[in-house]
């Protein structure tokens, strides 16, 4: 039940932050060089990475429980066991997917 309504809730945020980022990129780069090098500016900090991070995993753990749920509504994944294990999973490779795609980010 947990990673069942922590799919919601990442959903939302990632709906909501993501958007809101969206339009603030997208009004920097409207404005010109100086608003959009300040964006730049603010999303290099710490402050501005851990929102990009959490976005970032928001999206990653959706993703995965989405998939865990496809599972469940083909038939997939009922015992106790094989459900226990992929409710635990979830997170857990979200927190990874996103790890491994800031260090990707990050190498460059």
């Amino acid at each position: 039940m947990a990673v069942s309504i922590l799919h919601r809730a990442t959903g939302s945020a990632a709906s909501f932050a993501g958007l809101g980022l969206l339009l603030c990129w997208l009004g920097t780069l409207a404005a010109g060089p100086d608003a959009y090098a300040l964006f730049l500016a603010q999303a290099g900090t710490w402050y501005g990475r851990i929102v990009l991070i959490g976005i970032s995993w928001s999206v990653f753990n959706h993703a995965v429980s989405g998939v865990r749920h496809f599972l469940l509504d083909i038939g997939a994944g009922f015992e106790v066991k094989s459900n226990n294990l992929w409710s635990a999973l979830c997170p857990v490779i979200g927190i990874l997917l996103t790890a491994a795609f800031w260090a990707c980010l990050l190498a460059r």
